[in-house]
């Protein structure tokens, strides 16, 4: 088994990944991994997280066929990125295993467990989608105009802009609790 021992922290200054390293090195320990590297994502955005991209870049290339984290929140940020890679990765012979859950996704429960999450984010992705629909329909029954004013729109709360407000024909528009006195 040549196994990625993933471990990820938000903030490297405020929060130190030792304790998911040290269960890392654990299940290394006992599960006769032939070869185990730990992946540290210590200072990681929205968008950015090197480590896991090396991680997931070695699993789509064969040259790895574990990846072991400590909870399912430090592996994704949000249900569909798990979904998404737990339906991806065991199709090209890759197992995740998340150790705090207890969870094998090369197992038959890991499998249901992982259809299970599937359908919560299908149900999460459609409460959204339904939210979003209502809330236009609103804005459109009140009368809002949807999307960004041009340059021209003459409306009341745009007549009287001028200078840094236009930017590329289109109007820069703070919000409303910016523009009150408090």
């Amino acid at each position: 088994m040549r196994a990625a021992l993933y471990a990820r922290v938000s903030k490297a200054g405020d929060q130190t990944p030792e304790n998911q390293i040290i269960a890392l090195k654990k299940w290394a320990a006992n599960s006769g991994a032939e070869q185990a590297v730990i992946y540290v994502d210590e200072l990681s955005s929205r968008d950015t997280r090197p480590k896991k991209e090396e991680v997931l870049r070695l699993a789509r290339t064969k040259q790895i066929d574990t990846i072991v984290f400590v909870s399912l929140d430090r592996w994704g940020r949000t249900l569909p990125e798990l979904v998404q890679e737990m339906r991806e990765l065991p199709e090209i012979g890759v197992t995740l295993i998340s150790l705090k859950e207890g969870l094998n996704f090369g197992t038959a429960a890991g499998k249901m467990y992982a259809n299970l999450l599937a359908v919560f984010a299908d149900f999460e992705r459609e409460l959204i989608r339904e939210r979003t629909v209502a809330g236009l329909t609103r804005a459109r029954a009140q009368g809002k105009r949807l999307g960004r004013h041009p340059r021209n729109c003459d409306c009341p709360k745009h007549r009287n802009l001028t200078g840094s407000a236009l930017q590329g024909g289109f109007l820069s528009v703070k919000s409303e609790l910016e523009q009150t006195d408090v």
